[in-house]
């Protein structure tokens, strides 16, 4: 419980959420701490997670006609353009983003959380002693979660260029 508050008043202290979304987290820490989270069974410790994400960088998308999605997610969710080309386009959400990928068929591409300290060297490590099978891209580290889809980690400085 310690280190989620901990993590959360980093979090708000580097700018990386806000306040709203740092009593949010505190909030469930604090049910959880009062018996309405996860039970533990009797006698036996909680495991700790390979990762704490601290929260949700991006989602990627494929989809079959870059400028029609991209219109649509300027008018109806007022995301803004961070840079485009005619097989990508990046559209700013605060501080995080979605990234629309050209394909022949539409779907979810990857979706990707911000953990702290990254390293891609040493999330790779992590993720083999957890029993993945991560794959390194440059400095991105991704896997798949049990149902196939495929989860990026990065920091809290990933943004498209």
């Amino acid at each position: 419980m310690k280190e989620a508050i901990e993590c959360t008043l980093d979090a708000l202290q580097t700018g990386e959420i806000s306040r709203r979304e740092a009593v949010f987290r505190l909030g469930a820490v604090a049910l959880a701490a009062a018996g309405g989270g996860r039970v533990a069974m009797a006698g036996a410790e909680t495991p700790s997670s390979t990762f704490n994400a601290i929260g949700l960088n991006h989602l990627a998308l494929r989809v079959t006609d870059i400028e029609r999605s991209r219109d649509f997610y300027l008018k109806h969710l007022g995301l803004s353009v961070v840079s485009e080309s005619e097989t990508n386009c990046f559209l700013g959400c605060g501080k995080n983003f979605v990234a629309l990928f050209r394909s022949k068929s539409s779907g979810m591409d990857h979706y990707c959380y911000t953990i702290p300290d990254y390293e891609a060297g040493k999330v790779v490590d992590k993720l083999k002693a957890a029993g993945l099978d991560p794959q390194r891209r440059s400095n991105r580290v991704y896997f798949d979660d049990p149902d196939g889809l495929t989860v990026q980690l990065a920091g809290s400085n990933h943004w498209p260029t």
